[in-house]
């Protein structure tokens, strides 16, 4: 017969009721197990048992839980609009239309995946407003970016590289929103496979400048000037951001608390968080100038490129890169740092990159990643826009090459 005798409050020991000693052989199986609980058998003394920790509550338990993070836990763009919706960052509207802007981006990731094979490649026979021969991509992408934006409902005025002038969302489906891009941005890269991108900005409406809209294609000339007065200097920028189309797609957005990227997963067809909060070095030895231009420049710019080359403490001197679209420049300065520059030069008295559409949007998500913009004289994000289509001498990258170049422009 066995019973339980109680030595204390918190622990029981089971053993025969015989008070006889136990044996040498009953002491070895104890020992075995516990050398402790051995020797107060063997002495008759009776301790009391270490209490144990209490368990964690149910609430630690869930908390430790969200804390551990998995291969497996991804973040797509979708989830992470809706956390910045429900953080006040953003309202309903602003979500659909960038919604609307990552599937213009998938679609467009796809043609240009696909071009050699559907016929995609070459001239459209067309050109822009700008006097630019267009690709048929460049057609193609922008009627994908302007159906997108059309029909999320939530845009009223559209201004693209590819249209003469901006165009106005049939009142009936039109929101508040004014949405900026260049449809593909580096297109001359498409026919050889090269990088190229999409760029886009967003500004909220101008309240000096609401008019009914009744024309469903363009505007008339007193419509265009306040449509020029509703887009704003990009100090004014919403939101900002880039597609870039090369060995990975990748959506860069800022909604102006810091710069993320999204890489596309094909196998779900999802943009994904791959870089957060990211912030451009405050240095770095690359630099991106099309020196075909190089006896076009001014003396002090000169001067500038002549030391890059010269090599630094290290005994090298900065790397030339050079990539022939603005959002790949942009991309890899982001993560490596350095600086790109497009100046202007004899035959282009104001540069070559479009203010409203290019210049701007890429600014914001540099000065949001803690970089520098400016034409050689003011900060980018300052410079009002006169035209839809105006240019402007842009220098970008890392706050310290920024301020190495201003040093010789002085």
């Amino acid at each position: 017969m066995v019973q339980a005798i109680s030595t204390s409050s918190c622990c029981n020991i089971l053993f025969s009721k015989s008070h006889r000693s136990p044996s040498p052989h009953s002491l070895h199986r104890f020992n075995h197990y516990s050398p402790s609980f051995a020797h107060r058998i063997s002495t008759g003394v009776q301790r009391k048992a270490v209490e144990l920790p209490l368990p964690e509550t149910v609430t630690q338990q869930v908390q430790n839980k969200e804390q551990r993070k998995t291969q497996f836990a991804l973040e797509n763009l979708t989830s992470w609009l809706l956390k910045q919706e429900l953080a006040g960052n953003i309202d309903a509207e602003l979500t659909v239309v960038l919604s609307s802007i990552s599937l213009a981006c998938k679609q467009i990731a796809s043609l240009l995946q696909r071009s050699s094979i559907i016929n995609l490649t070459g001239g459209q026979g067309t050109i822009n407003v700008q006097g630019e021969d267009q690709k048929k991509l460049d057609v193609i992408s922008n009627e994908l970016f302007c159906n997108c934006l059309r029909s999320s409902g939530r845009t009223g005025i559209i201004a693209s590289e590819e249209e003469d002038t901006p165009v106005a969302v049939e009142e009936t489906y039109s929101g508040n929103y004014i949405v900026v891009f260049d449809p593909i941005d580096g297109s001359a890269n498409i026919d050889t496979a090269l990088t190229t991108g999409s760029i886009f900005g967003i500004y909220g409406p101008d309240e000096q400048c609401l008019i009914d809209l009744d024309d469903t294609s363009t505007l008339d000339q007193a419509r265009e000037k306040c449509i020029i007065n509703v887009c704003q200097p990009g100090r004014n920028l919403l939101v900002a951001g880039y597609c870039l189309y090369s060995s990975s797609v990748v959506f860069t957005i800022s909604l102006g608390k810091g710069v993320f990227a999204f890489t596309l997963d094909p196998t779900y067809g999802e943009f994904v968080l791959t870089h957060e909060n990211i912030k451009i070095p405050e240095s770095g030895k690359i630099y991106s100038f099309n020196e075909g231009n190089y006896d076009l420049w001014d003396d002090k710019l000169k001067n500038y490129l002549d030391h890059l080359r010269q090599p630094g403490s290290n005994g090298k001197p900065y790397s030339g890169r050079y990539i022939g679209c603005l959002v790949g420049e942009i991309h890899r300065m982001l993560l490596r740092g350095g600086i790109y520059g497009n100046p202007k030069n004899k035959n282009s008295k104001n540069g070559n990159l479009r203010l409203l559409y290019e210049c701007a949007p890429m600014s914001f998500l540099i000065e949001q990643a803690g970089g520098t913009a400016i034409d050689g004289v003011q900060r980018i994000l300052d410079i009002v826009p006169e035209q839809v289509h105006q240019r402007t001498p842009i220098f970008i990258g890392s706050p310290d090459e920024v301020q190495k170049l201003q040093n010789y422009l002085a």
